[in-house]
């Protein structure tokens, strides 16, 4: 799950609240376009489990624990937020609608509200929330394709859409978490659709494109072609599981198995050297060991070709395969593994690339990594949907100061 806005000093704010880790980050948009980072926290995500709250006192703690980090590194305090989900209990669907052009057979802004809002009529259970309804394409009379259609003539409007939906405890659990973590919140926002604006292309998008995000307890798909989203869904596995794997299989702490994936860890067993060997602590203080890497890289590899299979199998079940003609984007902590791109193109049969955040400044060598995508994503998606930012006069800049300083005091009372 995660958190973006902009507040009225033109400053935009994201909270990236994953399972493993939950990353906070503050950033300023450019003339150009680009965003220039100028805070980041970081903490342990304690109270998640595969995008869900199943512990709020633990969640709430690492939110304030990254957000503080992230006031001391920019010098700017925060306290209000749009909260995006993500998780095994998203569920997209496709709808269509239809309305007649209202006044001189010229479509207005109020035909297109009048579509949307026909094509999102059907039936929602109870226990769910809608949290996006994204146009996907309009259809003028029988003219289709059509991305704007303010102001074309014509007697029918239609439109075909994406609606996404969650989990309505569970949006209402993170709410809960940013409220008592002192964060306001404003809106839902879907972590895929953050992860594409960071690491998409215009021409990936409109020629047909699929993002495979490798989070710590689900991996996110998202499809678009011709420029909009087609297809959303989540699968129940993730970077968590190769953690497990390898504390079995390799009779190691957790904690261990952590740092022994992402300093050993390796997608494909053929591209390990021979003899190449590595240290495992042991379970119970036993002495550590010296282990073939191969070893590691055959308990990786099965979990690995797991994932792609599934994606595999969503690719042909979505019936969208034909539409990703430009390859699969993967990104996420554990796309970094190497070969993993690799072994994703053999059994995906499409080209694939890692997907690292683009269009960044400041402190971007630090965030500048497919684990930091969905947060440089969020604050992409932030600044795309807020009026044009303004430098903070004089009276806001003491404000700023102000309230920088109160967090400051909180923040030390605290820790002595």
């Amino acid at each position: 799950m995660s958190v973006v806005t902009q507040d009225e000093r033109g400053i935009l704010f994201a909270l990236d609240i994953g399972t493993t880790k939950i990353c906070a980050l503050a950033a300023t948009a450019t003339p150009g376009g680009l965003l220039n980072i100028i805070g980041f926290g970081q903490a342990p995500s304690m109270g998640m489990r595969k995008g869900v709250v199943v512990n709020i006192e633990k969640t709430v703690e690492s939110i304030r624990q990254a957000v503080r980090e992230c006031e001391l590194t920019s010098g700017v305090a925060f306290n209000r937020a749009a909260t995006g989900v993500a998780g095994s209990h998203i569920q997209g669907r496709n709808s269509r609608g239809m309305v007649t052009v209202q006044y001189n057979r010229t479509v207005s802004e109020d035909d297109i509200r009048r579509v949307i809002e026909a094509a999102q009529a059907v039936n929602i259970p109870n226990d769910r929330e809608v949290l996006h309804i994204l146009p996907m394409e309009f259809i003028v009379d029988d003219q289709n394709g059509v991305q704007n259609p303010l102001g074309m003539s014509g007697i029918r409007l239609e439109v075909n859409v994406h609606i996404v939906t969650c989990s309505a405890t569970a949006a209402q659990n993170i709410v809960k978490c940013c409220n008592l973590a002192g964060l306001e919140v404003s809106s839902l926002v879907l972590e895929p659709l953050a992860s594409a604006h960071a690491v998409l292309t215009p021409d990936e998008r409109e020629l047909g494109v699929a993002v495979v995000d490798i989070g710590g307890g689900t991996t996110d798909i998202a499809i678009y072609s011709e420029g909009s989203i087609v297809h959303t869904s989540v699968l129940a596995v993730g970077g968590n599981h190769l953690t497990h794997d390898i504390a079995i299989g390799l009779s190691t702490p957790i904690a261990d198995a952590e740092i022994l994936k992402h300093k050993y860890g390796i997608a494909l067993s053929s591209l390990v050297e021979p003899e190449e060997r590595i240290e495992v602590p042991s379970v119970g203080g036993r002495k550590t060991r010296l282990l073939d890497r191969h070893l590691i890289a055959d308990v990786i590899e099965p979990r690995f070709r797991e994932i792609f299979e599934l994606v595999n199998r969503e690719f042909d079940q979505s019936g969208l395969r034909s539409a990703i003609a430009s390859g699969v984007i993967i990104t996420g902590g554990s796309s970094l593994m190497a070969g993993a791109d690799e072994l994703a193109a053999g059994i995906l049969k499409l080209p694939v690339r890692v997907g690292f955040p683009e269009g960044m400044t400041g402190l971007d060598d630090t965030l500048h990594s497919p684990m930091y995508a969905t947060g440089a994503g969020l604050l992409r998606h932030a600044l795309s949907h807020a009026p044009q930012m303004q430098a903070p006069g004089p009276h806001v800049e003491e404000a700023m100061l102000n309230r920088f300083s109160r967090r400051w005091r909180e923040w030390v009372n605290e820790l002595f």
